[in-house]
């Protein structure tokens, strides 16, 4: 959807296309304001309407744009949770295979392997919303390796329990992740805020109707705080893919430490 695509832009784009759009949408209203032709048709329209009036819709903007704020952060803070807590269970599972009396070597380098295929293949197909088939066979392997019965006679039951729950967790976290990445986002809270804007910027037009100076001061001011605002939210809207995209820099880390060792 044309919503959706602006969400992909650069941070500039971003608010150069909302402040395009306010900008347009105030100057029109201004000028059928102002204009001889249509400024009688507009001062009838406004004629006896005082601001309270319009509290609701002010109101219904303020709400719906609260929403959509929390949830665009909280999607923000889910992936970075996400992240933080893959890094915690690779290198979990890296220091559980370590402590052992076991040789586990192997599954060290499975472990390896799958932290190379998450931060090379899969974290940028996810710009797309796509998986990496590479990281999920590397995945799968590695689950493989961990549940191999013999590791509880050698390693011990609650060390080798404490190894299939590390890439339980990885593997759950992997899910998470990719839903997150595959999510779109909903476009009819775009559309109605953008709704609720115009509205509320029809409404201080005709409150103001008879005084062009306080209209334009008006309409510039309500218009500048929206594309500021909205501007913000798109920014944190999509975690992986948008213009505030989270790095790869926590796996990449994990990976280092455990090629390190």
């Amino acid at each position: 959807m044309i919503l959706g695509a602006w969400l992909d832009q650069p941070v500039w784009l971003i608010f150069t296309l909302l402040g395009a759009s306010f900008a347009v949408v105030s100057g029109l209203l201004w000028l059928v304001s102002n204009l001889r032709p249509t400024q009688p048709l507009l001062r009838r329209l406004g004629l006896g309407i005082v601001a309270p009036y319009f509290n609701a819709i002010s109101v219904m903007l303020a709400l719906l744009t609260s929403f959509v704020a929390n949830d665009a952060w909280e999607r923000q803070r889910q992936a970075s949770r996400i992240v933080q807590s893959e890094r915690t269970n690779l290198l979990a599972a890296h220091d559980l295979s370590l402590a052992t009396a076991s040789d586990m070597s192997d599954i060290r380098k499975r472990l390896l392997a799958y932290a190379e295929a998450l931060i090379a293949d899969e974290w940028p197909r996810m710009t797309e919303g796509a998986s990496s088939n590479a990281a999920g066979e590397a995945l799968g392997a590695l689950m493989q390796a961990v549940a191999d019965p013999r590791h509880t006679t050698e390693a011990g039951a609650p060390a080798h329990a404490a190894l299939l729950d590390a890439v339980m967790n990885l593997r759950a976290a992997r899910g998470e992740r990719l839903a997150l990445s595959d999510a779109q986002g909903d476009q009819s809270k775009w559309l109605t805020l953008m709704v609720l804007a115009g509205l509320t910027l029809i409404a201080l037009a005709l409150i103001h109707v008879d005084k062009p100076v306080p209209q334009a001061v008006t309409l510039l001011l309500f218009s500048a705080a929206m594309v500021t605002t909205l501007g913000v939210i798109a920014l944190h809207e999509r975690p992986f893919d948008g213009p505030l995209a989270l790095s790869a820099a926590p796996l990449e880390s994990a990976r280092m430490v455990m090629a390190k060792r």
